[in-house]
């Protein structure tokens, strides 16, 4: 396997839900694992791009929204063994105890610091035990335990060594769009036939939120696709798929997206726009240059990501994957790598400052936004019209465009990361 592959099957997870309150729900689970009696108190610690996307999402499986009510199910019946997905089997008694929990004071979460990287502390006291676990970087990712005052797991020397000596660079950095490009237009397609899985998951998403009496806009881009959900418009059924999928995640509906970069809006965007292009243009379009369209999408997704950090004041499901999705359909229409480079300025250009304020229907109308910013590049881009590289922060190279986008985000948006969640917490 090669290692842009492996890169890429490690990044795609399923995820239920938008994935900060699952991982909230995780780790408080985690540490209720290792305390037994009833809960007394429930305390998260969270940085501001964990506490500002889950503050107002929907949650599965329950009829409550945001941080607080994350936490409590964690405490009361989440299964932290299925990870991003530990609220899949939450019931409605579970909902009202954890309700409960919330009502009586007994759930606090709080933010500890403004930053991009991912920071979970999630404290459970229960009977004579107290329990904290600590998340560092991702969702999922435990690099200490405490039981009691005592360290019972820790992820080692090696990882502490490794942060002292400064930040390793990724490893999609080490890559040109030269050398993405020619992955992608060489590597075997059997090696990459997993990323089909991302289509199929997506989809069933979108079909819960056709379903669900909870959504709106999914009914809104639908009657505007000519009530089907693939017309003979590209960009409608584009927006659909991906629009209604987000929009069906963030409100917490019981079906899981493929994520990637530990978002399931990012794995959305990157992904249904091309597949709705390809079920529209199939006559000249196949399955094949599918999967290396999708390919490429994920791989722009995560270099930009990389700079940006994973969560933070600007909205990466539209910029980076809005990005990453544009190169992807300008591969399946053909495009020269220099058409690409184009399609990256002018993405650049135009979306690059479009803030994160959290999960909720926004997410959704952020989408629709990168969709039309997306095919509106790419038309541009093969008529050979862009941005040019002394304009604004396009580089001289796609890879100085790419890391200037996400240093907009990080250090760039840091005090907007922390006016946003300010605004968020006084409405």
């Amino acid at each position: 396997m090669q290692e842009l592959t492996r890169l890429i099957k490690e990044d795609m997870k399923p995820a239920l839900g938008v994935t900060e309150p699952g991982a909230i729900a995780f780790a408080v689970a985690r540490a209720r694992e290792h305390t037994e009696g009833e809960v007394r108190q429930v305390r998260v610690a969270l940085n501001s791009g964990m506490y500002k996307n889950a503050f107002t999402c929907g949650l599965p499986n329950s009829g409550h929204f945001g941080n607080l009510y994350a936490a409590a199910l964690g405490a009361v019946a989440a299964d932290a063994s299925l990870g991003l997905q530990s609220l899949e089997h939450i019931t409605e008694e579970d909902d009202a105890h954890a309700a409960k929990l919330v009502e009586e004071g007994r759930v606090e979460v709080v933010l500890d610091h403004i930053g991009s990287e991912i920071t979970i502390d999630a404290s459970v006291t229960a009977g004579q035990d107290q329990c904290t676990v600590h998340i560092r970087g991702g969702h999922t990712d435990i690099t200490c335990i405490e039981k009691n005052g005592a360290v019972i797991f820790s992820a080692g020397e090696k990882a502490a060594e490794g942060h002292e000596s400064g930040p390793e660079m990724p490893t999609i950095h080490t890559y040109t769009l030269h050398e993405i490009l020619d992955y992608v237009k060489t590597v075997q397609e059997g090696e990459i036939s997993f990323i089909r899985d991302a289509f199929t998951m997506n989809m069933d998403l979108l079909e819960e939120g056709i379903q669900s009496p909870k959504t709106k806009i999914v009914h809104q881009l639908l009657k505007e696709n000519e009530s089907r959900i693939i017309s003979d418009d590209a960009r409608k059924t584009a927006q659909l798929l991906c629009n209604g999928a987000i929009e069906a995640r963030v409100l917490g509906l019981a079906r899981p997206a493929m994520s990637i970069t530990g978002s399931g809006a990012h794995g959305i965007i990157a992904s249904m726009p091309l597949f709705a292009f390809y079920e529209v243009n199939y006559e000249v379009v196949d399955d094949d240059i599918l999967l290396r369209a999708t390919a490429l999408s994920y791989l722009i997704t995560m270099y930009i990501k990389e700079y940006s950090g994973k969560l933070s004041a600007f909205c990466g499901c539209g910029i980076a994957a809005g990005t990453g999705m544009a190169c992807g359909l300008a591969y399946m229409r053909n495009a020269s790598q220099e058409q690409i480079t184009m399609v990256i300025q002018n993405m650049a250009s135009g979306l690059t400052g479009m803030i994160c304020d959290g999960g909720s229907q926004g997410c959704a109308m952020k989408g629709i936004v990168a969709v039309d910013a997306a095919f509106r590049a790419v038309d541009m881009a093969m008529e050979h019209v862009c941005i040019d590289n002394i304009h604004g922060i396009n580089g001289k190279t796609p890879e100085d465009t790419m890391r200037n986008m996400g240093r907009i985000a990080s250090p760039g948006m840091v005090e907007t990361e922390k006016t946003i969640v300010e605004i968020m917490e006084h409405k």
